[in-house]
C-alpha cells in the first residue's frame, strides 16, 4: 500500500481559503493562514474540474492562468464538488460542515442523500448548519455576493454553502464577468465567489486527456483573464477549483461482484474514486476484510474509524460522523469502483475524482499580483 497522503487542513487546504480572505478584508477573528494580501475588496474565481497538476500540463491552452503567481492547495477528502464548495463556503474541513461526499447516508434512514444535486426531505439548512463566509462578511458589513448559473440559484447545495451572499445569476461567460463587475464595486469593501462548472463537466463526458477539455480550458483562461480587467485596483482575484481529475483506465464493477463487494453492505455511496460503504449491522468487520482483500494493491480500504484518526475529513464532530461510511475504499491505482446497476450514469464517466491522489486533490490558487 502506498503512504496515505492526508489533506492540510488548517495550513494549505481549500477550507483555508475563505477565511484567509475574510482576514484580508479585515474580518475580525479570521485567520490569513494563506498570506494574502490586505485589500478592501476580493474575487475568487472557482473553477470545477481544474487541477493543479493538469494546468501545470497545459501552459499552452491557459497562457494566462499560467501566469499568475501560484501554488497548490489541498481539495480536502473527497475532492469532490459538494464536499469542496462547502470546505470552501464555511471555511471548514468536511468534519465541521458534514458534506462527506457525492452521496452519503441519511443516518437512521437507510437511504443515500446525493449532497449534489439534493435529495427530497434534507433541509440545507440543518443538514450543514455551520455559518458561512458570506454570512460572517455580511454581519462585518462586508458586501457579498456569488455569481453562478441560474438553474442553481434554489438548490440545497446552494442554500447549504452559499446563503449569505447575494445570488447574482449568469449563464454565459459575459453574463459571469458582468456580474462579478457589478458585485466586486458595491459598498466600501466586497467579496464575491464566481463558479464555472463546464470544464468539470467536459473531463465527465469527454476525459481530462481530450481535446475537448484542452479547448474548454482556453474558454477558462480567457474567462479569468477577462475578469482580472475588470477588477478595481483595490481587488484581490484569485483563482482555485474545487478538484481535480483522472482517466481511469481500469474498471471494478461493484454489482458485477455481489458475493465478494456487496455482500454485508446495505448501502453503497460515494462515487468510483472515494466509496462509502455502509454494512448492514454487525457486517462492518466482513466487509472492510472482503473489501480489503479485493482492492488490495490498488486502493486504500479503511473502517470509519481509522479514517477520522488519520485526519481524512479534518476534526470531525460527533454529531456528524454516522453519515461517514463503515468502510472507505479510495482507489490510489488506475481504477474506478463502479457500480454499474445502481450508478448507469456515473459508470459511463470517462473523467473522476474524489480521491486523495495528487491529480485529484490537488488544486491551483493563483492570485494577481499587479492591481493597477
Amino acid at each position: 500500500m502506498t503512504t496515505l497522503p492526508v489533506p492540510a487542513y488548517g495550513r494549505e487546504s481549500l477550507a483555508d481559503l475563505g477565511p484567509s480572505v475574510l482576514a484580508a478584508l479585515g474580518v475580525p477573528g479570521e485567520a490569513n493562514v494563506l498570506g494574502l494580501p490586505a485589500l478592501p475588496r476580493a474575487c475568487v474565481l472557482l473553477v470545477d474540474g481544474l487541477g493543479w497538476e493538469l494546468l501545470r500540463a497545459h501552459p499552452d491552452a491557459a497562457p494566462y492562468l499560467s501566469s499568475l503567481a501560484g501554488r497548490p492547495l489541498t481539495a480536502g477528502f473527497p475532492s469532490t464538488t459538494a464536499t469542496s464548495v462547502a470546505s470552501l463556503g464555511t471555511g471548514r474541513p468536511p468534519g465541521g460542515h458534514g458534506m462527506f461526499g457525492y452521496q452519503v447516508a441519511v443516518p437512521g434512514e437507510r437511504r443515500l442523500h446525493n449532497c449534489l444535486r439534493w435529495s427530497d426531505g434534507i433541509d440545507p439548512l440543518t443538514w450543514q448548519a455551520a455559518p458561512t463566509i458570506y454570512d460572517r462578511a455580511v454581519a462585518a458589513g462586508v458586501s457579498a455576493a456569488h455569481v453562478s448559473a441560474r438553474a442553481f440559484a434554489d438548490s440545497g447545495l446552494t442554500r447549504a454553502v452559499y446563503r449569505g451572499a447575494r445570488y447574482l445569476p449568469a449563464d454565459a461567460l459575459g453574463q459571469l464577468v458582468a456580474r462579478a463587475e457589478q458585485a466586486i464595486r458595491e459598498g466600501d469593501r466586497a467579496f464575491v465567489t464566481v463558479y464555472h462548472g463546464d470544464l468539470d463537466a467536459t473531463g465527465h463526458v469527454h476525459g481530462s486527456r481530450s481535446a475537448a477539455w484542452r479547448h474548454q480550458l482556453g474558454f477558462v483562461d480567457l474567462l479569468a483573464r477577462r475578469l482580472a480587467e475588470v477588477m478595481p485596483p483595490d481587488a484581490a482575484f484569485h483563482v482555485t477549483a474545487d478538484h481535480g481529475m483522472t482517466d481511469p483506465a481500469d474498471r471494478i464493477d461493484i454489482d458485477a461482484e455481489a458475493g465478494v463487494l456487496r455482500k454485508g453492505v446495505a448501502l453503497l455511496g460515494g462515487e468510483a474514486r472515494a466509496r462509502h460503504v455502509y454494512a448492514e449491522p454487525g457486517a462492518a468487520a466482513d466487509v472492510l476484510a472482503a473489501w480489503r482483500e479485493r482492492l488490495a494493491g490498488r486502493a486504500w480500504v479503511l473502517s470509519r474509524e481509522e479514517a477520522i484518526a488519520e485526519g481524512l475529513f479534518g476534526p470531525v464532530e460527533a454529531s456528524l460522523a454516522a453519515r461517514i461510511g463503515d468502510v472507505l475504499a479510495i482507489p490510489y491505482a488506475d481504477v474506478a469502483l463502479v457500480a454499474t446497476e445502481a450508478e448507469p450514469i456515473e459508470s459511463t464517466l470517462v473523467g473522476m475524482h474524489g480521491s486523495l491522489v495528487a491529480a485529484e486533490q490537488l488544486v491551483p490558487l493563483l492570485s494577481r499580483e499587479d492591481r493597477g
